[in-house]
């Protein structure tokens, strides 16, 4: 079953620990997780259930392509981070 991870920067300002979720791609494993956690959801995906700019996700170490549908696949062993991203210039 895979991992999620959210950073503690993230943790600062919703509670999400680290769980686990049933899943074989983001969208799945991520929607356990808001299941339990309504209020983290409302903090990660927007209104259309995309991810918000500032969020950044990753799949074992690999950055999520699909920031719209959360189609990219999830290991059964897998690991999902979920992290604020930077910006700046």
């Amino acid at each position: 079953m895979p991992k999620v991870v959210f950073t503690a920067n993230i943790q600062r300002l919703v509670e999400c620990p680290d769980s686990f979720a049933d899943g074989n791609d983001v969208r799945t494993v991520l929607d356990g997780v808001f299941n339990a956690n309504p209020r983290a959801r409302g903090y990660i995906l927007d209104d259309q259930a995309a991810l918000r700019k500032h969020i950044a996700v990753f799949v074992d170490r690999v950055l999520v392509r699909d920031r719209i549908k959360l189609s990219d696949p999830v290991p059964q062993n897998g690991t999902v981070y979920v992290m604020q991203a930077l910006s700046g210039g």
